[in-house]
């Protein structure tokens, strides 16, 4: 063979050596960043959550009938109490004759063994023609009863009353107002 005929033959064959030792390496090298530890960075870690959750959807029954159900943005359920933190908070209260009561809140917290739930900040809860209004508000779940200790106002478009406390039977679709009740009356004031 002379000079120009090897010549045409080594070269491609010093080519394709060094594109199977380049391939080779980059094979190990990457190998070597796959199985590389990953560290993360900027973690918060919430030291008193078991759990968190992005979406939480619980519907609450006796006796096969549905009486609550509950849905939040996130909840986070804390590990040295039955307790989880709930945000941005709707539910659906049903009573006894099948209407609901709907309820929003910014926060809540759910009692995870009584099934007791403590409202707060801008409740609002709708029902029927008349809506209420209060910064907290408690669900007792065996007496199927909403409550709040502070002060509440119920409008129904053109009238209102408030009072500095309130419960509700979701049993009997009853409400008592009481503390300084006062109020404005239409002449077309119902609530049902």
């Amino acid at each position: 063979m002379n000079k120009a005929g090897k010549k045409k033959f080594i070269y491609p064959l010093l080519g394709l050596l060094f594109l199977i030792l380049g391939g080779i390496g980059i094979f190990f090298y990457v190998n070597s960043l796959l199985n590389a530890p990953i560290t993360i960075k900027d973690i918060n870690v919430d030291s008193q959550a078991a759990l968190k959750l992005n979406m939480l959807k619980q519907i609450f029954k006796k006796n096969g009938i549905t009486e609550l159900e509950l849905k939040a943005s996130s909840a986070t359920l804390l590990k040295k109490e039955n307790k989880a933190v709930l945000k941005d908070v709707n539910a659906v209260f049903y009573t006894k004759k099948k209407t609901k009561v709907y309820l929003t809140s910014d926060d809540a917290i759910l009692d995870t063994v009584t099934h007791e739930i403590s409202f707060s900040n801008n409740v609002i809860v709708r029902h029927q023609t008349y809506t209420f209004r209060t910064e907290t508000l408690h669900y007792e779940e065996k007496a199927h009863i909403i409550r709040s200790d502070t002060h509440v106002t119920l409008e129904d478009g053109e009238s209102f009353v408030e009072g500095d406390s309130m419960v509700t039977d979701l049993n009997l679709n009853k409400t008592i107002l009481q503390g300084h009740v006062k109020g404005k009356f239409s002449e077309n004031f119902n609530i049902p």
